[in-house]
């Protein structure tokens, strides 16, 4: 077990939303992602500690989305995301919980992510969520860089295939924090 403060504490959840855990995914699916977050999240607000559900989301007309030239750009649908797509998963949100809208793929650019967790105190982030080498990558590399204690835990990140998973925890990872798993996560007050 890896024991954490409850009030220096957040767990962030990235792009557990409908449009996204629906997605065919690697090693879990996103229905069980969604199952340990709940349940993880279901620990530290039991012990006072915040959950921070992210999503991602723009505008029907996707001027809010990075139009940058890289070699695979980003296109959204013929007609656009179903009007459900940015909605959080079944049963994911508690009241008092923090929500965060981002558009593009981390959390803190653009947010008031850094801001909610400063005026709260937190030194240290949990991160799960989809998909681990895009939104949850993206968003420990940043917390990393503003100084936050990264924790991530493997068992409620998934993305699009096995070797990505495995290049992420065992290349990257490491590098930027605690690896672990959400059973291992101990919240002391």
């Amino acid at each position: 077990m890896t024991s954490f403060s409850a009030s220096r504490t957040a767990l962030i959840l990235i792009d557990l939303q409908k449009g996204i855990v629906s997605h065919q995914l690697a090693p879990y699916t996103g229905g069980t992602i969604v199952e340990r977050s709940k349940t993880l999240a279901a620990r530290f607000r039991a012990a006072g500690a915040p959950v921070i559900l992210v999503n991602v989301a723009f505008a029907p007309d996707f001027a809010d989305a990075l139009h940058t030239p890289v070699d695979l750009p980003f296109a959204p649908p013929p007609g656009g995301f179903a009007p459900d797509w940015t909605d959080l998963a079944e049963g994911l949100a508690q009241p008092g919980d923090l929500h965060v809208t981002k558009r593009q793929w981390g959390a803190f650019y653009g947010t008031d992510l850094d801001l909610q967790l400063r005026r709260r105190g937190i030194t240290t982030v949990v991160i799960g969520g989809i998909a681990t080498n895009l939104g949850v990558e993206s968003t420990a590399r940043a917390a990393h860089e503003h100084g936050y204690a990264v924790v991530l835990a493997e068992d409620i990140t998934s993305t699009f295939s096995e070797e990505m998973q495995r290049f992420a925890y065992d290349c990257i990872f490491p590098r930027l924090g605690r690896v672990t798993t959400s059973t291992a996560i101990e919240l002391a007050s």
